[in-house]
This record gives structure tokens, sequence and C-alpha cells, in this order.
């Protein structure tokens, strides 16, 4: 019989008893009773049709041995060092950290080397995990000074940059963010913790002042309350429109830590305690797809391909990965009245925790596609080489056309501007990859009819923090698997045969942030 399933491997009908060739481990469809392992094979079937579970199979397995499995997330944590001012003293600061001033900072109090100022510092982001907020995903979003997130960083000999700006720039929008004109730096003499307000004061020795008196007129930060608000947000700002500032615009007020500066002779510095571990847990769900056919049909010779059983064997395996591409991408994590699990697919999972943008055909430009770029593979969260955007159909054209007709279409000129440019095309474990250059790196862009029909245009998921995770343990192993005669007429008395295809398997998701929907 020819080649049932085209695959590398070479898995044919063999006519020998055993149902095993004395060659290669080929499969028999006659050898009943038998299973077959396939979880590392089934993938090469119909690649193109289903490009994620491709690779998430080839470069992202990591077996489980417990059906509900745990695993955790780990972010540096040094890049993380800043904060907002939120309150400020001009002298020695007693009391709750709510108490202090939320007025302007005049340039005349930190105006020459020496001074001294205690400034309320409060942040953006949880401490434990350093976990971030995330462009778009409003639902997990952290306001500044939220539970869980003071800077417990800051200590004694630090050195601390607090930009200042020109006018009193309260927003919530990026058409009124503040425009930083200077800076101070300050040395930190002590820092001391408010857990009631998620605070922490510093009390800063001014080792650069500002350039001039005019160049700044109020510290940039997050306006807490009173008058005089200061920076991004204000008093009315929530964790929603937190978390859809760009990172552009939220750089403008924030504070960071630049470094220590330590007497000669002196000690160790103090220490701070980082919690760069987030727990979380995903589930294995069960994919069955049986094939039935009745002894009479089987026995049948048919015109055009002869063997139905053996063309219904590849129809049903690919079945089989066209279901498990479609709960890979649009699964949701859930346990059923009947005992069943789920698991949670990609497009759940982003839209819930990840970066999420919008994309309209005809309207995007590509200098706003570049801004949701910059936002997106800022290095210090994500990089381009390990991410792979899946597209519909419509949008893979409409990135062909964005990036590709320029550059085949008109002569390079001294006003041409190729940001991005469609360089070159590859395969990739038999996927094809369009490769779009860009100032932030390399799109490897392939086309997911799945995604066709559905809200989402592009999925950009990074490889790394994306794991496939068969049940393997106890000598089971769980991954695609066939059962070949499950049912026949020798075991049952009835006058058919039914094989099934099995796999048990969840998908791990680690690090939000890594990952993006457009829709």
């Amino acid at each position: 019989m020819a080649d049932l399933f085209q695959l590398e491997s070479g898995l044919t009908e063999s006519s020998s008893p055993s149902g095993l060739s004395p060659a290669s481990s080929t499969l028999s469809t006659g050898d009943l009773r038998r299973k077959y392992n396939f979880g590392d094979r089934v993938s090469e079937l119909a690649i193109s049709q289903d490009p994620f579970f491709r690779f998430v199979s080839k470069v992202a397995k990591r077996p489980t041995d417990d059906p509900e499995f745990k695993f955790t997330e780990r972010r540096p944590s040094f890049h993380k060092r800043y904060a907002y001012v939120t309150g400020w003293s001009a002298s020695t600061f007693v009391g709750d950290a709510g108490t202090m001033n939320q007025a302007t900072v005049t340039s005349t109090i930190v105006d020459g080397a020496g001074d001294v100022i205690y400034v309320q510092m409060e942040t953006d982001y949880k401490s434990a995990g350093n976990i971030t907020n995330i462009y778009g995903s409003t639902s997990n979003a952290f306001k500044v000074g939220a539970s869980g997130t003071m800077p417990a960083f800051f200590m004694v000999d630090q050195l601390v940059k607090i930009p200042f700006q020109n006018t009193n720039a309260a927003a919530t929008t990026a058409a009124t963010a503040c425009i930083v004109d200077d800076y101070i730096v300050g040395k930190v003499l002590a820092a001391t913790e408010y857990p009631s307000v998620e605070a922490v004061v510093l009390k800063l020795e001014v080792v650069r002042p500002l350039a001039s008196s005019s160049s700044g007129t109020e510290l940039s930060g997050w306006g807490a309350g009173g008058t005089g608000d200061q920076g991004l947000g204000g008093a009315g700002t929530t964790a929603a429109e937190t978390a859809n500032f760009t990172q552009l615009q939220l750089e403008a007020s924030r504070s960071y830590v630049v470094g220590t500066a330590h007497g000669q002779g002196t000690g160790y510095p103090e220490t701070w305690k980082d919690q760069p571990f987030s727990t979380s847990y995903g589930r294995t769900q069960i994919w069955k797809t049986a094939m039935a056919m009745d002894n009479t049909t089987r026995a049948t010779v048919l015109k055009y391909e002869a063997n139905e059983w053996a063309r219904v064997w590849k129809e049903k395996l690919i079945e089989h990965k066209w279901d498990i591409e479609q709960s890979l991408l649009f699964g949701t994590q859930y346990k059923s009245s009947d005992g069943s699990w789920q698991t949670q697919g990609a497009v759940d999972y982003i839209l819930s925790y990840s970066n999420v943008f919008s994309l309209t055909h005809s309207s995007k430009t590509q200098d706003e596609f570049l801004d949701d770029m910059s936002n997106f593979l800022d290095p210090r969260y994500n990089n381009a080489n390990a991410t792979l955007f899946f597209c519909d159909t419509a949008t893979y054209n409409w990135l062909h056309k964005l990036t590709g007709y320029f550059q085949n279409n008109l002569e390079i000129s001294p006003n041409f501007r190729a940001d991005m440019s469609l360089s070159s095309k590859k395969k990739v474990f038999g996927v094809d990859i369009n490769v779009i250059s860009t100032p932030y790196g390399d799109m490897n862009v392939a086309r997911n009819v799945h995604l066709d029909g559905s809200e989402v245009k592009i999925l950009a998921i990074n490889m790394k923090y994306a794991k496939y995770r068969p049940l393997v343990g106890n000598g089971l192993n769980r991954d695609t698997a066939v059962y070949v005669g499950v049912q026949t007429l020798e075991n049952s008395g009835v006058d058919r045969r039914v094989d099934l295809i099995q796999t048990e398997a969840g998908m791990e998701w680690q690090m939000p942030e890594a990952h993006a929907v457009w829709k």
C-alpha cells in the first residue's frame, strides 16, 4: 500500500504479520490492538494549515507529569528601579507619607548643590514578580500606588534622577503629557517605607541642581491629589488609563535610580528584596478522534483511491491536528460540569493579559504600526528574534502591500523612507515565513487561516514563553497516539473496525508582556 501519511518517517501499511517492517518501525493499520506514538510526527501533516501547532510542538515541547501543572515567571529587575514623585517637603519630614505637600515644587528649592528635599515615591508595577502594566490590558492594570506596588528598592547612597518641567502638565492623554526640560540628581540620605500608602519617602541631598532657575518650575511626577498635580495622570487617573499610556509617554514622569556613590573605606551597602517569581498554572486537555468503518467497505476496492480505509486514516489524522490548532488558538482554560478540562489558547490569554492594539486595514498607517511595534518590542521586555507574527489572510496581504509595494515599485530617493520593508521569504519547519524589516527588529510573519473570520488580525507570540505540555509520566506517554483496533469483529462481535487518535496536552503561557494581539 502507498504511504498513507506522507511523513518523513515513512509510516506505511505493512503486510508483515506483526505489522512492523523488519527494516523500520513503520505503522501497519492492520496490526490490531497496538498503540503507536505519533506525537513527534503528526505535525508533519498539512503543515501550512496549522502553523502554530507546528512551531509550538517542534521548538517548545516540554512534557508534564501532572495534568494541572505549575510554572514560574522570571523577570529582570534592575531596569524596573523607577518611581513617580507624588509628594514633597522642603523641611524635616515627620509623619504619615499621605500628608506630604502635593503642590508645585519650585526650582528655588533645588537650585543649588547641597539642598535637601524630601520626596514621596510611588510606582505602578507589582513588586512581587515585577509585574508591569501592559499596553491595552486594562483588566489587570496597576494604578500608581496600588496595593503591592511599594518601591522597596530604594537604599541609602543611591543616586536618583528626578525630571523637572516648566509648566504644570497634569494629563490623561498624550496630547497634554508632560515635557521634561531639566532634571536634578539627588543622593539618598534616608529611605523610609510607608506600607499603608504603598510609598517610600526619600531624604535627598541635591548633587546635580537644575541647569538654570528657568528650566523647570515643578517636579515631573504623578499627581496624587490636591493642587498642582504633577506629570501624567493627576488625581483622577484610573488604572485602566494608566495601562494605556505608551512607554514613551510614561518615561517623561519617571524618576530612576542612576547608580550609587559610596565613601572610601566604607562597608557593604544595604540590599533590597526582590521577588522575581510569579506562580501560575495550566491544565491539559484530551482530544479524541475516532475512525470507524464497516468491514464490507474496508474490503471493497474503489476507483481512484482503492483503499477507503487508508484515505479516511489520513483525513482523520489531519482533522485531529486541526482540532488541536483550534484549541491552542481559541480555547479557554475551564473545567466543565462533566469534569473535562480545557487548556488556555493564545487568543484568550493574550486578550486577557497581554498587549492589545487596534488594527483597521483602511486607516492604519505605517507610522501608527511602527508606534505599536516600538511599544511592543521594548528590549527590556521583549525581542523580535523569538517572536512569530501569525496573521489572518487579509492582514497577511495588508502587510505585504504596506511593506512591499514601495520597495518593488518605486526608485529609492532621499525622500523615500523605508522604515518597514519586505526583506526576504524563508521556510522554517516547512512553514512559509515572510521577513519584514523594521527599526525594532525583523518581523517573522506567517499566515494562519484559523484566524480568518475572527476579530484577531495578528497574534504576536514570543515562542520562548509559550510551551506545549503533553502529559508524560509513570511510563505512559499521552502525547498524540493512535490506538489501533479499539473495536473489531474479533473483540466485540460487531462487523466493523474502530481506531482512535488521542492527545492529552496543555499550553503553558508565561510573560504576558512578551505577547501581543492586533484586533
